[in-house]
């Protein structure tokens, strides 16, 4: 083919068996950061430890930094941010910035959650960003949390992963009494409030007054011995009902990784993987871990939060310089994952512009929806500048939009950043299936990722 022509590398088809080797290596240490961090308290943690491991160390605002310090700072349990100061002048170099996040869809427990209805317990539960409900139904679940009681100790909860544990479900109809749900349109096949959690089923019958020989009081015995809870302890909790699967390869040749959270995790990964692994000393690098993506990046721990300037700020401080400088100067990378083109629904997509599976790192212009609205338009001068460092260091990428125009959209934290002055552009893995309990990806796309971001901070 004419070298003035594009077409897309499929990793696959170039990788040696060194290449492969390195792949599939990656994706089994990303497999067990899948399995552990299935919420953003457990993602956050378990990075926190891998950072101390690679010699960084808590920061606390009104410390000077100086060059070669790596720290990291810890929001609430549930949002990371990793700063590694490099040898070059921060206020002429900026910052490079590699951003992700780790929260993902699930179902969330309400606050007063407890019931029982004809001699089975459930909870209560309000969905937690943008999940296609159906699919969560008649799965095995987990629950993972934490509850504050109030003398202040925090109970960490995780039920449902060990080989022994029990597990949780939402039920649905059977398919022979279902004839006005399937009259329903596919979204409304289960509503909201359908999606309560079978709990438990049998009765504490040795209560003494007869009111009490019910199977929520029996649940409550257990909760209390298990973990010193009473029912008023659920108000100042946080659990969430995630899937009990463990990530899988999938098919015979394992070239493909099934698992829940990859929306955002595949990204967050190689994030500070990338960081850790990269032993260059001179931009200035800065990991963020954020919380609340999946809801508009609101409160205290997402993007939205004033902690990110007030980091750089910090920066500034120590380097007798200005934020407006650093800022002027930095790049970034929202590192987020972006929908894949799947063979089995070809008409939601436009061929030409789509990411697709394998064929590496997912550059994507512009988010948004109907006409960009609500993105982060990144300029064509800073995909110039990443496409020279990606050719120069043999990073296979591609690029691709979210779907046709007008059939759907969605976003990412890039514009936030992108509004602080700071060039920005989304770049991640392609996943099929987005947002449903069982999320599929390419290893190779996902060490191509990895790849990409040590390029960056290189």
């Amino acid at each position: 083919m004419s070298a003035l022509t594009y077409k897309r590398t499929n990793v696959y088809e170039k990788a040696d068996e060194k290449l492969l080797k390195e792949i599939f290596d990656y994706s089994e240490g990303y497999k067990v950061f899948l399995d552990e961090g299935k919420t953003e308290r457990e993602a956050c943690a378990w990075a926190k430890e891998a950072a101390i491991k690679n010699g960084y160390k808590p920061f606390k605002f009104g410390q000077k930094l100086s060059k070669g310090d790596k720290v990291y700072y810890d929001n609430r349990g549930k949002n990371l941010y990793l700063i590694k100061v490099g040898n070059a002048n921060v206020a002429e170099d900026g910052i490079r910035i590699l951003a992700s996040h780790i929260d993902s869809p699930r179902i969330d427990f309400k606050q007063v959650p407890l019931y029982e209805s004809d001699g089975i317990a459930f909870a209560k539960t309000h969905y937690y960003g943008g999940i296609r409900k159906y699919q969560w139904a008649a799965v095995p679940l987990a629950l993972h949390g934490a509850v504050a009681l109030k003398n202040g100790s925090v109970i960490d909860v995780k039920v449902g992963e060990d080989d022994n544990d029990p597990v949780f479900y939402i039920s649905d109809l059977l398919p022979h009494l279902a004839a006005k749900q399937n009259a329903k349109p596919l979204g409304e096949g289960l509503g909201g409030e359908d999606l309560n959690i079978w709990l438990g089923n049998i009765p504490y019958t040795a209560a003494n007054d007869e009111k009490d020989k019910t199977v929520k009081e029996n649940l409550l015995k257990i909760l209390n011995e298990k973990y010193g809870m009473a029912e008023e302890d659920f108000l100042s909790a946080e659990l969430c009902v995630v899937p009990a699967f463990k990530a899988k390869d999938i098919g015979f040749d394992r070239a493909l990784l099934g698992a829940y959270g990859h929306d955002d995790r595949v990204c967050s990964y190689p994030a500070f993987t990338a960081l850790f692994d990269e032993k260059s000393d001179e931009h200035t690098v800065m990991v963020i871990l954020a919380d609340k993506e999946e809801i508009g990046s609101e409160g205290t721990t997402g993007m939205q939060c004033a902690l990110f300037a007030d980091l750089i700020d910090e920066i500034a401080r120590s380097f007798d310089t200005t934020s407006a400088a650093i800022r002027a100067n930095s790049k970034c990378l929202s590192a987020d994952v972006n929908a894949g083109y799947d063979p089995n629904f070809p008409e939601v997509c436009e061929k030409l512009n789509s990411a697709y599976v394998s064929c590496g790192a997912g550059i994507t212009k512009f988010t948004g929806s109907r006409g960009k609205g609500g993105s982060n338009d990144a300029d064509a001068e800073f995909i110039g500048f990443l496409r020279k460092i990606f050719d120069e260091n043999g990073v296979i990428w591609q690029t691709g939009e979210m779907g046709k125009v007008d059939v759907g959209g969605g976003g990412t934290v890039a514009k936030y950043i992108a509004n602080m002055n700071i060039d920005t552009i989304d770049i991640g893995v392609p996943v099929i299936s987005m947002h449903s309990p069982f999320e599929l990806v390419s290893k190779a796309d996902v060490y191509e990722v990895y790849l990409a971001f040590r390029a960056f901070v290189k």
